[in-house]
């Protein structure tokens, strides 16, 4: 009877976390490609190209961007492809580009997220818009200074490029739906699983001294790793759950996203930058050292601050 139960509380928690994301991801997605049809997309990204200048990237990279801003990585990989076959560019502007791109993806559906979790759009925004352009300036800065990875690009591998009809994009669309489902339900019954045995308390103790020093609490653990190595979807989808089920507060789900929107999904997506030709160093070791800076930065303005200023200015 209890593993009968188990399964069912287990099937309901993973239907939930998969119902708030698909009402977040089905709209946005649908006013993207809507946006994407129309060629605002493209519009905004040559709007912007006189912005690159100022982080030492080509115009160009302005759509490369864009694209990733409002669609994803694999779309602004798509579009980087395109013109990386009629221009040509050193490692340096590949890696700059790649940890610029790594900050700020798929905005969208992420700041939805992270609202809909309880941080305010306007700081999410603004967090890994800002952090993007800063880093940027900054790897521009020291490659150009020190003369590092001048040398020409040599892309990787090379994704299929295709123009998918309707029908066909509705059908990705549902492909990807149901990747999420099965990844969440899979989620959902290792963190079962785990509690079960005892491991997550472990992990908890483990993890306490690390993230009370980025000034969260142990319960914080499980969900901040998850969106730190899958993604910030899979990670603040059950954010959202977990505050809906009071077990994390207001703070440890402000520090736990903004440090998921800077560093999340440390595995496919930096090994998708390396294979645009970034070097890993750059997009790996600098993002990470960012990171770890801008949330010291954070705490100390928290720390700050009065309760009441904190949660009417940063969280919902």
């Amino acid at each position: 009877m209890s593993c009968a139960k188990d399964v069912k509380k287990v099937l309901r928690d993973a239907l939930q976390t998969s119902f708030i994301i698909f009402k977040i991801i089905i709209p946005v997605s649908i006013i993207i490609k809507i946006f994407s049809e129309l060629g605002l997309i493209k519009f905004i990204g040559e709007a912007t190209s006189p912005i690159m200048g100022l982080v030492g990237l080509p115009g160009d990279f302005g759509i490369i961007w864009v694209t990733t801003m409002l669609i994803n990585i694999y779309g602004g990989m798509i579009v980087f492809f395109n013109l990386s076959l009629i221009n040509t560019y050193t490692v340096a502007q590949v890696t700059i580009l790649g940890t610029m791109m790594l900050f700020a993806h798929t905005l969208p559906v992420e700041v939805r997220i992270a609202h809909k979790a309880g941080v305010r759009a306007w700081f999410t925004i603004s967090l890994r818009i800002g952090c993007a352009f800063l880093i940027g300036f900054i790897l521009s800065f020291i490659f150009e200074k020190f003369n590092i990875l001048q040398y020409e690009n040599k892309v990787i591998w090379q994704p299929n490029i295709t123009n998918p009809t309707l029908i066909q994009w509705i059908l990705d669309q549902l492909r990807n739906y149901l990747m999420i489902f099965l990844i969440i339900l899979g989620l959902i019954i290792l963190i079962h699983i785990l509690k079960k045995i005892g491991v997550i308390q472990k992990l908890n103790d483990l993890m306490e001294p690390g993230l009370r020093l980025l000034g969260m609490s142990k319960n914080a653990a499980p969900v901040t790793i998850i969106g730190m190595t899958l993604g910030l979807s899979y990670g603040g989808g059950l954010i959202i759950k977990e505050v809906k089920d009071k077990i994390l507060n207001k703070k440890d789900v402000f520090l736990s996203l903004s440090l998921m929107g800077l560093s999340h999904s440390l595995i496919e997506d930096t090994l998708l930058m390396v294979a645009i030709g970034a070097n890993l160093i750059g997009i790996l070791g600098a993002r990470i050292i960012f990171t770890i800076i801008v949330m010291y930065i954070l705490i100390k303005i928290i720390k700050h601050i009065s309760k009441k200023k904190f949660e009417f200015f940063f969280t919902r």
